[in-house]
């Protein structure tokens, strides 16, 4: 692989000018991707508001953990096996009409939440196979030299998802109401259709196998045959377990900082900005070389700032609790001071994650031979959805001990597991982006 170096912070355009249909593709999920988060956001708060509890929130994830597993291994066997771009259109059909059912609830005022769990897990699985088939479709789209800008825009488009769809949900939710949250969910995600549908028929190069057993074992025999591939998937299982604190927004909100859904939404966003302003003074991440050092790096500085969150909610934890227990809480009587450094921390966990991603993505995306990037897609999505997933497991269970305890105790995990992986794995300190091996 070749790079092109750069003179410049700003993140490198050049994917989106010589590519059309890459251009087309990410304006399209950027956008239906706001709607994503937005749910994701608007189904914890409104479970939170009928249970009350912070596990049952946690189980939206936990739930739809299995399926997400089964959605990407399959999800990665069809697109190895048929058209990318067919695999991708029919499970944004199914991820659609599964928005669709959610805000019918919610304007149906069941409040039933094994019902929302069932429609979210249904939209999980769609979402993992849309995911796991446009990740394997980008390197066809763009020459290799351009995948770190690509992952570098995607950083962006994903940074502008998590920093407006949540901060929307806080809004709509306190001024509207769930089911128009759910409605403009709705409407965005028609913008997915639009980058789908422009793409040409994108069928795997090389030899096929028809999806089931044989050909999961194929990718699992090469994965074991690619360190460095595998240990993309490793640090960030480490760090998505024990780093994820996202379950604790609404009790935060709700009683610890105080300033009910408007917070939550501040501190979903938070972590967004950090990644977004990352990815657009990512020019220079392109000269990186030694790439899987970089992943250390960025996933050790990610667990320093889990770990200064958790000590922000213990300051506001000792400063004494300042919610009622509500979501609809005056935002200006929180707790500003404990806000504003707990924001702060989850920016930088933002930055650090994103950084992370955009070499974690490289290294992938430069190293699989094409006919393998479907299955190993698929393993990837599955980590990096389904290891948020676990996290939600870990922080839900460990918060009956006590608010504060997941983050304090997950970020110094981070630190201390990435630091005993890089000497165990040597070679991945080594990986150099000239010589991609996997």
């Amino acid at each position: 692989m070749t790079t092109t170096p750069r003179k410049t912070l700003f993140v490198d355009i050049s994917p989106l000018r010589e590519s059309p249909a890459f251009a087309r593709l990410w304006i399209g999920s950027s956008i239906s991707g706001i709607g994503a988060q937005l749910t994701l956001v608007a189904v914890g708060l409104e479970i939170y508001d009928i249970t009350r509890s912070t596990f049952a929130v946690a189980l939206v994830g936990v739930i739809s953990l299995v399926p997400m597993i089964a959605a990407g291994l399959y999800g990665g066997m069809l697109a190895d096996a048929f058209d990318r771009r067919l695999v991708a259109l029919l499970a944004a059909v199914v991820a659609w009409v599964t928005t669709a059912a959610i805000a019918l609830h919610a304007y149906l005022g069941l409040e039933n939440v094994g019902l929302l769990y069932l429609l979210t897990t249904i939209d999980a699985v769609a979402a993992t196979i849309i995911t796991t088939s446009r990740a394997a479709i980008i390197p066809r789209l763009l020459p290799a030299r351009l995948l770190p800008g690509a992952s570098a825009l995607n950083g962006i488009g994903t940074g502008v998802q998590l920093t407006v769809g949540p901060a929307l949900a806080g809004i709509l939710v306190a001024a509207a109401g769930f089911p128009a949250t759910y409605t403009v969910d709705v409407v965005l995600f028609t913008f997915a259709f639009l980058g789908i549908l422009t793409l040409p028929a994108i069928r795997p190069e090389g030899e096929t196998q028809r999806p089931g057993l044989s050909s999961l074992m194929f990718g699992v025999r090469f994965l074991r045959r690619s360190p460095n591939i595998r240990m993309t998937f490793i640090v960030d299982i480490i760090a998505m377990t024990f780093g994820q604190p996202r379950v604790l927004y609404p009790v935060v909100g709700a009683v610890l900082i105080g300033g009910g859904a408007v917070t939550v939404g501040v501190l979903t966003a938070a972590y967004a900005v950090g990644a977004l302003v990352c990815s657009v003074f990512s020019g220079r991440l392109g000269q990186v070389r030694k790439q899987g050092a970089a992943v250390n790096w960025a996933i050790t500085a990610y667990g320093a700032c889990i770990l200064a969150f958790g000590g922000a909610l213990l300051a506001a934890q000792i400063s004494g609790p300042r919610g009622a227990g509500g979501l609809t809480e005056d935002f200006w009587s929180a707790n500003l001071p404990a806000l504003a450094f707990a924001a702060l921390a989850l920016a930088g966990a933002g930055a650090a994650d994103n950084v992370s991603a955009i070499f974690r993505s490289t290294i992938l995306q430069s190293a699989a031979p094409d006919a393998m990037r479907g299955r190993l897609q698929g393993i990837f999505v599955v980590v990096v959805t389904g290891g948020p997933r676990i996290g939600d497991l870990f922080v839900g269970l460990l918060a009956v001990a006590g608010t504060v305890w997941p983050p304090l105790l997950g970020g110094a995990l981070i630190i201390a597991l990435i630091g005993l992986l890089a000497r165990v794995q040597p070679s991945f300190r080594r990986y150099d982006a000239l010589e991609p091996t996997p």
